[in-house]
């Protein structure tokens, strides 16, 4: 990331808002957003999927795991504002298993982008598919987003669900439905 264009361009944003940078509540206003989309909001461009998930075991386990009301904080590339929910990952191994904290920090690699849900949904269960092959993975989505309740439409209180279900999590209807009715 550059640095120094994050604060010009942050500083130009507020000068363009008609706001006095010399302000006391605003004269450290650039640095601050630019460390806080660097060090949080922004921070899954510098993290790397094989690496979170490197960490493997062998095991022959062979029913679903699933974890779930995992909270995400992501935001949206069309508005640059949040949009907040909880995720439920799943996975069926095929002889090797990871830490259930993997399948959240995965999330949250993805999620510390600029995103839609859409997009979201598919990177995690596309990313826990080619590192672990599992014989199928399946990632639900609920976010609440700020473009929807705070501007536009404004529909405080709107969910959205998306899903990406893959392999014997798709082909199986059992098996489908046992994940989505956790």
């Amino acid at each position: 990331m550059n640095e120094e264009k994050m604060i010009l361009g942050i500083s130009s944003f507020l000068e363009g808002m008609g706001l006095d940078l010399n302000d006391q509540h605003l004269e450290k206003t650039p640095q601050r957003v630019m460390r806080a989309w660097r060090d949080s909001f922004a921070s899954g461009y510098s993290q790397n999927a094989e690496d979170i998930l490197s960490v493997e075991f062998d095991e022959e386990y062979s029913s679903m795991v699933v974890v779930k009301d995992i909270p995400y904080i992501s935001y949206c590339s069309h508005h640059l504002v949040p949009f907040i929910g909880t995720a439920k990952i799943g996975y069926i191994p095929d002889g090797k298993v990871t830490g259930l904290s993997k399948l959240a920090r995965v999330l949250d690699m993805y999620a510390k982008r600029l995103q839609v849900q859409e997009r979201l949904t598919e990177q995690v269960a596309n990313t826990i598919q080619k590192i672990l092959e599992p014989k199928g993975v399946g990632v639900v989505l609920e976010g609440q987003h700020m473009c929807m309740t705070h501007r536009g439409v404004q529909k405080p209180g709107s969910n959205t669900i998306t899903s990406c279900l893959l392999g014997e999590m798709m082909d199986n209807s059992c098996t489908r439905q046992e994940f989505l009715s956790f």
